[in-house]
């Protein structure tokens, strides 16, 4: 596992199918954690809207040193999450919040901000 002391790259923009990330540049989807991230591409995890995020797809924010993740449902709220990712999350004591993309953008550059080392899982479409 490598934590890094690096800050989680701020989101810059947001529009259906379109983030930019700090550091980063364009792309659709993306995990982010402190000091990096990379596009988030589904189908390593075989990941759909439904059942939603798989414990597989946190893993990676786990071993960058999250203590706060925060989980985008998508702009429609089509992304589910489920039940086992949740339950690995809070048995890792990481904090989770999980909110439709826009508002989860908000949050996660709030946490950002402040200095908490925050990942996030985030889809820009529906």
């Amino acid at each position: 596992m490598e934590y890094s002391t690096q800050p989680s790259p701020l989101i810059c923009e947001l529009s259906w199918g379109r983030m930019t990330v700090e550091s980063l540049g364009p792309g659709k989807d993306f995990k982010l954690w402190p000091g990096g991230g990379r596009e988030w591409n589904w189908n390593e995890t075989g990941t759909r809207h439904v059942p939603g995020i798989q414990p597989a797809d946190v893993e990676e924010l786990i071993g960058h040193g999250v203590t706060a993740i925060v989980l985008s449902q998508g702009m429609l709220k089509a992304l589910h999450t489920k039940s086992e990712t949740l339950e690995l999350l809070k048995a890792r004591g990481i904090a989770v919040h999980a909110a439709e993309t826009n508002e989860a953008a908000r949050l996660y550059n709030e946490l950002a901000r402040r200095g908490e080392a925050v990942g996030g899982l985030f889809h820009s479409t529906c």
